[in-house]
């Protein structure tokens, strides 16, 4: 398994990026290729790269956060990111890990690799880790703002196939996120959108509200993307502003009781609550619905979250995700690659 990893996206690169692939492969025992720059990849982390069997792929452009995705994709083939998509479609990488230009990663991804016949609209799948006993994937979280019910009918049947490829959850509970619970709740989208899921032959449950998310009711939560990505933005928010008042009265306490503030935070159990409420634990989101296994991460990403973007990548390539998608959308649609 060869994972390529884009070290010149988001907002660390390259150093943050060529640490959190370092930890990767001693951690996980994955061959990593670094997509960039080669002579910068060279002096930053030539030294590792025959114990840890990490190779470079040169890319000369980087597609920069605010440029315009379809723009940067088609004036830069020779870009990391147009790179590493392409690693993926040849077979030379099992997967590409990028916290570049989100929009770049979707359309090069959409023009390169294709989507899976049958599936319309590929959307980001994002785990939600917050209640660690009962995570949560939430999908569409940003691929698709305008979207029909029948879209969120496929996102359905997408976040279930990864769920249960993930946790190994057969028939994996499916939510509509809404405004309540009943089935009349919710603009004509959702109302609609519920009526189809209730004629699959998914665990469809009903409504969920956004108070519930964490209460471990549901595995998959199913929503446009303008609404799952203000959804997800939202809780990463309120999250940091939690995990920062969590080190801070860490802090305090330390000093009081003049213990170290590792030695506090293990002691009264702050460590596994610092887990729940950092984003980078969850370290990416996989694109579902394309033809190869593509993994978002955050542009903030910095080691950590690089490590356990590919990790995530591992698990998906292990789990065979995307072959799950196509034999589940074929039964579905009859509609073979």
């Amino acid at each position: 398994m060869i994972i390529a990893v884009d070290a010149a996206g988001g907002e660390y690169a390259p150093h943050e990026v060529i640490k959190g692939a370092i930890k990767a492969a001693r951690e996980y025992q994955v061959e990593i290729a670094l997509v960039g720059r080669k002579e910068i990849l060279y002096v930053q982390a030539g030294r590792h790269l025959g114990k840890l069997g990490m190779t470079i792929i040169d890319a000369n452009d980087v597609i920069g956060p605010d440029e315009p995705p379809i723009e940067a994709v088609d004036s830069k083939p020779n870009s990391s990111i147009v790179i590493g998509v392409n690693l993926v479609k040849d077979g030379a990488a099992s997967a590409f890990v990028s916290a570049g230009n989100t929009g770049a990663m979707l359309y090069s991804s959409f023009i390169i690799l294709g989507k899976i016949p049958g599936v319309d609209r590929p959307a980001i799948g994002s785990l939600i880790t917050i209640n660690t006993g009962s995570p949560v994937l939430l999908i569409d979280s940003g691929a698709n703002a305008n979207c029909r019910p029948h879209h969120l009918v496929q996102f359905a049947q997408l976040g279930s196939t990864y769920f249960h490829g993930l946790f190994g959850i057969d028939a994996p509970r499916v939510s509509l996120l809404n405004t309540g619970e009943e089935e009349s709740k919710g603009n004509s989208l959702a109302q609609e959108s519920y009526q189809l899921l209730k004629k699959t032959d998914l665990n469809f449950t009903g409504n969920i509200e956004g108070q519930d998310i964490a209460r471990g009711k549901t595995d998959v939560i199913v929503t446009d993307g303008f609404t799952g990505n203000i959804l997800l933005k939202t809780l990463e928010g309120i999250s940091a502003h939690w995990l920062y008042s969590l080190l801070q009265s860490g802090q305090v306490f330390s000093k009081a009781y003049r213990l170290s503030l590792q030695a506090l935070n293990r002691d009264i159990g702050m460590d596994a609550w610092a887990k729940r409420l950092d984003y980078r634990e969850s370290g990416g989101a996989c694109l579902l619905g394309v033809n190869g296994n593509i993994i978002i991460a955050h542009g903030r990403s910095q080691a950590t979250a690089i490590k356990n973007a590919i990790g995530l990548a591992k698990q998906t390539v292990e789990q065979n995700i995307r072959d799950n998608i196509m034999e589940d959308t074929y039964e579905q649609t009859g509609i073979s690659g």
